[in-house]
């Protein structure tokens, strides 16, 4: 007779049975694609308490089980002033899963609810720098965060209709302030949907943000609320009621950048004007069929 499998098994099968061809794949294709994991890295995966970063740490661990190129694990929890419920609830979700979890604490909640203008930003902001200096004391060189697909298509909105610029989230990142140190998001391909129905299928409860500024969000009955970055998911999925592939096509289109067609862009910080090139570039030829 077989034993009952414990929900970590579970948890861990339905990655690579039930989810293998909606989470899984897409995250081995994005961790191949761009070339994030090599051999003998050492990599902080940082998590927050939300589904996003708690699946990202269990891909890992089962990316490290079943690897011929080893590499290093640690799993970091940066507690910015939760209260003691979310903070018990991190740490009874890490036992259940099976993810051995480094807390350390700051305070982030007290230095951005004194400030009224993009706390989300300045938060975001403080806990990079905070994440990237504990897993470098603990001798990493790449910190992983849980960004997924619906992350990097939302934030392309956010740019072109509140930023009046063409931008995105790459999938990895050299940090300017922490020499050595890389950021990398293995979510790059994994759709949000896919890890809300895992989460559900194994009755996990994870955290939300857990500060004051998303409880519009946290209250709302849809759970999306009033964020700018909410508004771009709820455009996203009424145009997918008219185009189902929409989100298929933005996410190649960021691949397939095609700047000959654009007056103007940035690289490396530095504008450039069409006009530079336009006197010596045969992609300027109109072509007759046109």
């Amino acid at each position: 007779m077989s034993r009952e499998l414990t929900p970590q098994e579970i948890a861990e099968r339905s990655l690579i049975k039930t989810y293998r061809k909606t989470i899984w794949n897409p995250f081995i294709a994005a961790v191949k694609r761009y070339e994030l994991v090599c051999p003998g890295d050492r990599i902080a995966v940082c998590i927050s308490g939300g589904k996003d970063s708690m699946v990202l740490a269990k891909l890992m661990q089962e990316l490290l089980r079943h690897t011929d190129r080893p590499f290093h694990l640690e799993f970091l929890v940066m507690d910015p002033g939760y209260n003691a419920a979310n903070r018990a609830l991190i740490e009874e979700n890490a036992r259940t899963l099976g993810i051995p979890i480094t807390v350390f604490e700051s305070d982030i909640f007290d230095v951005t609810v004194q400030v009224e203008k993009n706390p989300c930003y300045l938060c975001a902001r403080m806990r990079r720098g905070f994440l990237y200096s504990k897993a470098q004391e603990l001798g990493c060189n790449k910190i992983a965060l849980g960004h997924h697909m619906s992350d990097v298509l939302e934030t392309t909105l956010l740019g072109l209709f509140y930023g009046a610029q063409m931008q995105t989230m790459p999938p990895k990142l050299r940090s300017r302030n922490f020499p050595g140190m890389e950021l990398i998001r293995p979510l790059y391909c994994v759709h949000e949907d896919a890890i809300i129905a895992w989460k559900n299928y194994n009755h996990l409860r994870f955290l939300q943000c857990a500060c004051r500024f998303t409880e519009a969000r946290d209250a709302a009955g849809d759970g999306v609320g009033e964020s700018k970055r909410q508004e771009m998911k709820l455009l996203l999925r009424e145009l997918k009621k008219t185009n189902p592939n929409i989100e298929k096509s933005m996410f190649r289109a960021i691949h397939g950048v095609q700047l000959d067609t654009f007056p103007g862009f940035k690289y490396r910080g530095k504008a450039h004007s069409f006009l530079e090139f336009y006197d010596t570039s045969a992609s300027f030829l109109e072509s007759d069929e046109t």
